[in-house]
C-alpha cells in the first residue's frame, strides 16, 4: 500500500478477492478480440500449460526460447537482488511474478498488475508467498509513485495494452534510479513496414506490431541506458537500466 501514489480512502480498499482492485467497473483492456480474450474465465485455466507456450512458438518460431528459457532470461535481464521491489506489468496468472518474489527473497516484494480479474483470481489461487501482492490496475496509468520499484518486467503483454507507449512511459517513471526494465514484445519482420503490418494485425486481433527500433528508441528517449535488444522470430527481448 505504501507504494501507491494515492492510497485508497476509507471504504475504497477492495481486497475481497485477494488482490487490490483499483479499477472497479472501469475496463482499460480494449475492444479487439485478443484483448477481450484476456478477460475470459476460461483462458487462465489453460494459460500456463497451453496458451502461453503455443503463443511463444507462434511468435518466436520453433527454435526460439521456450517458456522456461523466458523465465531465465527475465531474471537475467532484471538482475534482481535480495530485498528488491519488483513490478510485473500485465502479470496474467502470476507465473513470472512468483519467480521474481523468490529472487527478491525475504524483505523483497513482487507486485503483479493486470486489468483482468479472472487472471488475477488465478494468480491469487496459485500464490502462497507473503512476498507477492496483486493489483488490478491500468498499465497506462500505473497507480504507483515515482521510482517505486527496483525492477520492472512486462513480458508478452505490452503488445496487447491499449496504449503501449504510454505504458512504457509509466514503466520508466516508476523505475528507481539504477533499476532495470525487461520487455518481451512483438517485432516487425519481413518486407512490409511496421505501420502497414500493425494496421492489419492490430485491427484483427488487438496485437500491436512494434517497429524494430520503436521500443529501444522510446527507452532511450526516456533517459534509460545500457539498452540491449535480442530478436527471435517476430519477438524482441529488450532490457535497459535507469541511470543511478
Amino acid at each position: 500500500m505504501a507504494l501507491l501514489e494515492s492510497p485508497p480512502g476509507p471504504g475504497e480498499d477492495e481486497r475481497a478477492q485477494g488482490y487490490l482492485d483499483l479499477l472497479g467497473a472501469e475496463d482499460p483492456t480494449g475492444v479487439h478480440p485478443g484483448q477481450r480474450l484476456m478477460l475470459s474465465r476460461a483462458l487462465p485455466l489453460v494459460y500456463r500449460r497451453l496458451w502461453r507456450p503455443a503463443g511463444a512458438r507462434l511468435l518466436m518460431g520453433l527454435t526460439g526460447p521456450d517458456t522456461v528459457a523466458e523465465h531465465r532470461m527475465a531474471l537475467e535481464m532484471l538482475s534482481i537482488a535480495p530485498g528488491d521491489r519488483v513490478l510485473d506489468v500485465g502479470c496474467g496468472p502470476g507465473n513470472f511474478t512468483r519467480d521474481f518474489a523468490a529472487a527478491a527473497g525475504d524483505g523483497g516484494l513482487a507486485v503483479g498488475l493486470d486489468a483482468s480479474a479472472s487472471m488475477l483470481a488465478t494468480a491469487v489461487r496459485d500464490t502462497g508467498s507473503a512476498d507477492v501482492a496483486y493489483v488490478r490496475g491500468d498499465a497506462g496509468a500505473l497507480p504507483f509513485g515515482d521510482a517505486s520499484f527496483d525492477a520492472v518486467c512486462c513480458f508478452a503483454a505490452l503488445y496487447l495494452i491499449e496504449q503501449p507507449l504510454r505504458a512504457l512511459e509509466e514503466i520508466v517513471r516508476v523505475l528507481a534510479p539504477g533499476g532495470r526494465v525487461a520487455l518481451l514484445a512483438s517485432c516487425n519482420r519481413g518486407p512490409l513496414p511496421a505501420r502497414a503490418s500493425n494496421a492489419v494485425v492490430r485491427r484483427l486481433s488487438g496485437v500491436r506490431v512494434f517497429g524494430r527500433d520503436e521500443l529501444t528508441r522510446a527507452l532511450a528517449d526516456g533517459g534509460l541506458t545500457g539498452i540491449d535488444q535480442r530478436v527471435a522470430g517476430f519477438a524482441q527481448f529488450v532490457s535497459a537500466r535507469k541511470p543511478a
